[in-house]
């Protein structure tokens, strides 16, 4: 059972299944989970599970785009206008740098044609910038304050790494590249069976990340656009590598007009 920090608050639950587990374990373990006032989904076993794994490229993506040059307070701003109840650097700080490295690195090993660790991330753990914890990630925090505020020392920490000078990024190009990047993750979840059907991925992204329900999760945003607009836009970003390839199952969708749902 894979629960969701903070546990007392978040819904979900993940179930996860072996190879060789047993239907009667499954049961009873879903069982489990609903006494606990928990959502359970039952997840095939495989590195990051579903939601970390889904979350993982939508975190580095973020990342991504800082080494390009934009600032933060711009890529959250372009979630949060997405629907998301915080932005990705935002979710950095309080998820812990540190856990983010250690996750990503696992990630990172496990897809590393889609999956790499941002050159960002560790400098800033091994200088003790942890987030909300220590007082300071992506941005400083005051001791009796949540709420991050701007820190001119990232911005020369990034500059030290080579990153790209500070350019202009559309809300709409930052949308794209941080859920396109969650989409392909997901269309190799469900080509691999790794859950039984997209309800499954779209309630886990709702009740594990605050996806918005507005949008009735991320596959059924994907068929909202469609398949075949989805690949056009997945084409533009296609110099910035596998991540942004078309999954083979999202081509044929393109093909026959039809979506991830029969509806």
């Amino acid at each position: 059972m894979h629960f969701f920090n903070p546990v007392e608050r978040m819904q979900l639950v993940e179930v996860i299944r072996g190879t060789k587990t047993d239907d009667g374990a499954v049961q009873k373990t879903l069982a489990l989970a609903k006494t606990l006032r928990k959502t359970p989904v039952v997840v095939k076993d495989c590195p990051g599970f579903l939601v970390n794994r889904l979350l993982f490229p939508y975190l580095n993506e973020s990342l991504l785009l800082l080494e390009e040059g934009a600032s933060p307070e711009v890529v959250d701003h372009a979630a949060r206008a997405f629907g998301m109840p915080m932005g990705p650097i935002t979710l950095h700080d309080v998820i812990g740098l540190d856990t983010a490295l250690f996750a990503g690195r696992v990630l990172a090993a496990a897809y590393p044609d889609r999956m790499f660790e941002s050159k960002i991330l560790a400098p800033l753990v091994e200088a003790g910038r942890l987030g909300q914890k220590s007082g300071a990630g992506f941005y400083r925090y005051d001791s009796d304050s949540r709420k991050g505020t701007l820190d001119p020392l990232l911005d020369a920490m990034i500059a030290k790494l080579g990153s790209n000078p500070k350019r202009a990024f559309t809300e709409e190009e930052i949308t794209n590249r941080l859920f396109l990047a969650m989409l392909v993750e997901a269309i190799h979840v469900f080509s691999e069976a790794i859950v039984r059907d997209p309800e499954t991925i779209d309630i886990s992204l709702i009740l594990g990340t605050g996806f918005p329900t507005a949008r009735r999760g991320l596959l059924r945003w994907a068929d909202t656009i469609g398949a075949k607009k989805i690949v056009a836009a997945l084409e533009a970003y296609a110099s910035l590598g596998p991540r942004f390839r078309a999954p083979q199952m999202l081509i044929e969708l393109a093909r026959t007009g039809k979506g991830f749902y029969a509806d």
